[in-house]
């Protein structure tokens, strides 16, 4: 190896945090190992179809995709031998690239054609564009983000993909409160976290972890839940997901919301590699090592009527 090579290897080498293996060793047991293993692999990528515009894959080469072990119309794909974002296809809107764990919270969402739905922290806009494809014109999407540059890339993927029933806008979603009191039939808070679920693809979510941004995350997380439940209809559906592992913005968030509100939680059958919420056999943990993907984090909540 020249000392180029080494030094462009170890720039990638970065040390785990304490606090996350300790945390990781509790909740696996047996399967940590397997778990860590499975961190140094590559990562995987994947896609789903805009059935608003093309209905299967004929136009590419399935040498080079699999089938998503659970979305209808999402996939798997090679990205080093077939890379899908350069082509013009992407550029046409006929499909969206999305990490296939994530895929899982729209549609899970189980969306129907006139459906009011909110998405709280939508950019890029993965799980927007996946609800907005099966909108009719009776439906709507608002997608938010309150990071303006993020909301511009938000807006620009939704106008790709060609919805028209969407409307995008930038700012804390506390503000719908007053505006929006229990209007959304659904609502997607995929919430802002410390993204344990990265640590394979991405070495500044290493760098930047510790055990007082995931208190940070679970304070936030808490706050945008209280919003959701006043802007969602009784009778509504709230899907919660983050890119975490870490019980304290996940699991505890959920009895946070069992405890302050009138709500019930939605069981989601349980398939391919897809493993039970911890004390909360209802929600979904999709763990890198069972569940081709990234690390995820879902559970679904009725409000009571």
């Amino acid at each position: 190896m020249n000392i180029n090579a080494f030094f462009e290897l170890s720039s990638k080498i970065v040390t785990m945090n304490e606090y996350f293996t300790n945390n990781m060793q509790t909740i696996l047991k047996d399967d940590y190992d397997h778990f860590m293993a499975s961190l140094k692999k590559k990562e995987v990528k994947g896609f789903y179809l805009n059935t608003k515009k093309v209905q299967d894959t004929s136009f590419l080469d399935e040498q080079y995709i699999t089938k998503h072990p659970v979305v209808e119309n999402g996939y798997l794909f090679d990205y080093e031998h077939y890379p899908l974002g350069k082509m013009g296809y992407f550029l046409s809107g006929l499909y969206y690239i999305q990490e296939p764990s994530a895929m899982l919270v729209s549609y899970l969402l189980e969306v129907k054609e006139d459906d009011y739905i909110l998405d709280m922290c939508a950019a890029p806009g993965g799980k927007s564009c996946y609800a907005g494809m099966q909108l009719s014109d009776a439906g709507l999407l608002i997608s938010n983000d309150i990071d303006t540059k993020r909301a511009k890339i938000l807006s620009g993927n939704i106008e790709r993909f060609g919805l028209s029933n969407v409307i995008v806008t930038s700012c804390k979603p506390a503000l719908f409160e007053s505006v929006l009191p229990e209007f959304f039939d659904k609502i997607i808070l995929d919430a802002p976290c410390s993204g344990e679920g990265m640590f394979r693809k991405d070495n500044p979510a290493i760098e930047t972890y510790s055990k007082e941004k995931v208190l940070e995350c679970a304070h936030i997380q808490k706050e945008l839940l209280d919003t959701a439940m006043k802007l969602l209809k009784p009778g509504g559906m709230l899907i919660y997901s983050t890119c975490t592992y870490n019980t304290l913005e996940n699991e505890e968030n959920i009895q946070y919301l069992l405890e302050h509100y009138d709500v019930s939680l939605i069981n989601i059958e349980k398939k391919a590699g897809m493993s039970e919420g911890i004390g909360i056999k209802e929600a979904v943990r999709l763990y890198p090592h069972k569940f081709n993907g990234e690390g995820h984090f879902i559970c679904k909540i009725l409000k009571n009527i």
